[in-house]
């Protein structure tokens, strides 16, 4: 079965070997600057960068944020939303790359600052180790 790229147009590494010259576009396996276009939730972005003619989501790494119905979902997207909307951010990949959604799973980084640990420092996420069971 081939590979939807319109849907999951990030590879995972495994998948890699199978449907890397199959993509339509260039797959990201290092480290770049992307512009944000939308703050999906409190963990999750969408950026543009200049490699690519359509923006993509991004899930950031080791932090867990309430989903928009879930309570606090709707204050962790503001936060975020007002942090870096619109604005240029360092996307760090981590060893994994995609996650098993199709996101690319990244540290963000603004002016310095790593974004999942100010969001946990805010109190808008917890670490991935110790989200709530009712998160999943």
């Amino acid at each position: 079965m081939p590979h939807d790229f319109k849907r999951f147009p990030e590879l995972t590494n495994n998948q890699m070997q199978f449907y890397y010259f199959d993509s339509p576009h260039k797959q990201i396996i290092e480290n770049f600057t992307g512009k944000v276009v939308k703050v999906t939730d409190g963990d999750t972005i969408r950026v543009t960068a200049d490699f690519r003619d359509f923006s993509f989501p991004i899930r950031m790494a080791k932090i867990a944020a309430p989903e928009l119905d879930e309570e606090g979902g709707l204050a962790s997207q503001h936060w975020l939303s007002e942090q870096i909307m619109g604005k240029y951010v360092d996307v760090v990949l981590t060893k994994s790359r995609v996650e098993k959604w199709g996101r690319l799973l990244a540290k963000i980084m603004f002016m310095g600052i790593n974004l999942g640990s100010a969001s946990m420092d805010a109190g808008y996420s917890v670490a991935w180790e110790a989200r709530p069971r009712e998160w999943f």
